[in-house]
């Protein structure tokens, strides 16, 4: 070892501590970039010899150089936001996308639809989840998450259940289709829909035949009944109830249900009315109709039809589970965000516009849903910040300066060594 191997040496510190700083800057640089992770650069020594030999000891150093670059995986700050497609993974994972690479991972969400209806990044890659079934269920099948049909189709009614109490007081009326209010104990109106989502009001009259017994019959305007006329009430269906001694419902015997509606609507729609489960059916009268001395009334009624109707809105929960909200009011799950994990995060390897790919020392993705096996909840409405501390950038930033300037003097002072060596000569 001499005066010019200091050079080396010095050169050596020179070029560690520039790259040092590159990886510095590189983390100032993308401290606003969502779901960035800041690296660290990792120096080591370098040897050239050793004056005993193979003995050991007695080590001369022949500089440094920049080892590795550690991705620092840590959680980045969670902010909010107004829109319903960001998302932001609390904990451990990566979205998957498909890149023109292939498969790449991600932690930012910033994430929109695009024309064809995938949920797709920035950059236009598709975003891979769950996707679900025509009942709404959440599959296993893994493809990307794509918005169907924005129009759902209409669905006749084929139920109407209802919670109601009719008055053991009323008296024994002669029910006349002609004159139904006046010749009714009790009447209420229900709003069902067609088999082309049509919707129809059909007006449930109801008559005391006998203790405890009660005739109930569905009847339409005429307007809406084929060959009807306007005005006049058409019964489609009827039946009757009967009470026990308590006011309890004892048994529903159902009559005839059809429904002929006018204006292209299938003939003879099966509407089932349904009171809640008798003591005939096994039940204990608490959550069906019943027949107390007070005046009659119904709390509730529901049916499960519905008119054709247009996608309104959308949203995802905390679970990555995209919901879709039509203006009828139904809703219907579309899809789950999928999220990968990986058994070293730190093995992963760096694409650029926030990619990852997997790579051997990162080992295979394991895909799974959000909150399940150690993988991160996903947060809706939010978005996942750089984890660059700019404080500790800035630190790192002044020693990868004092270390530069160190190791610039050591090579001026070897110079001006050497210089005094030639001058020896003269």
């Amino acid at each position: 070892m001499g005066i010019l191997s200091s050079f080396n040496i010095g050169v050596s510190g020179l070029s560690a501590t520039g790259q040092g700083m590159g990886v510095v800057s590189d983390n100032i640089a993308n401290a606003g970039t969502y779901g960035f992770k800041a690296s660290r650069a990792e120096f080591q020594d370098m040897l050239s010899q050793s004056l005993k030999g193979i003995d050991g000891g007695d080590q001369i150093g022949s500089g440094v150089k920049l080892a590795h670059i550690k991705p620092m995986m840590t959680q980045g700050d969670v902010t909010r936001t107004d829109s319903i497609t960001d998302l932001a993974i609390n904990g451990n994972g990566f979205f998957k996308v498909e890149a023109p690479f292939g498969p790449g991972y991600t932690r930012d969400g910033s994430l929109h639809f695009n024309k064809e209806g995938f949920l797709v990044n920035s950059d236009g890659y598709k975003v891979v989840g769950y996707k679900s079934n025509e009942k709404g269920e959440v599959t296993n099948a893994i493809e990307p998450i794509k918005i169907g049909n924005t129009t759902i189709a209409a669905q006749a009614t084929t139920e109407i259940k209802m919670n109601m109490n009719l008055d053991s007081r009323a008296e024994i009326k002669q029910f006349d289709i002609n004159n139904p209010e006046d010749t009714s104990n009790f009447s209420h109106s229900v709003t069902v829909y067609d088999n082309v989502g049509t919707a129809r009001l059909v007006t449930l009259y109801y008559n005391k035949t006998a203790d405890n017994t009660w005739t109930y019959r569905a009847a339409i305007d005429g307007k809406d009944a084929a060959g009807g006329q306007p005005g006049t009430m058409v019964v489609m269906g009827e039946g009757s109830l009967v009470f026990n001694d308590k006011g309890v419902l004892q048994q529903e015997n159902a009559g005839s249900s059809a429904f002929n509606f006018n204006k292209g609507a299938a003939p003879g729609q099966n509407i089932k009315f349904d009171w809640g489960k008798s003591i005939t059916e096994g039940g204990e009268g608490l959550d069906a109709a019943t027949q107390y001395g007070s005046s009659s009334t119904i709390s509730r009624h529901t049916q499960d039809g519905s008119s054709a109707a247009s996608l309104a809105s959308m949203s995802f929960n905390d679970e990555g589970i995209l919901t879709s909200v039509y203006d009828n009011g139904e809703t219907r799950t579309l899809g789950q965000i999928a999220v990968a994990k990986f058994e070293n995060n730190e093995g992963l390897f760096k694409v650029g516009k926030n990619l990852f790919k997997e790579s051997r020392k990162s080992g295979e993705p394991a895909m799974g849903k959000p909150g399940q096996d150690g993988r991160g909840e996903v947060l809706s409405k939010s978005i996942e910040l750089s984890n660059v501390d700019i404080a500790s950038e800035f630190v790192n930033l002044m020693n990868s300066q004092r270390n530069f300037s160190a190791n610039a003097k050591a090579i001026q002072t070897s110079d001006q060594m050497l210089q005094e060596v030639l001058n020896i000569k003269r």
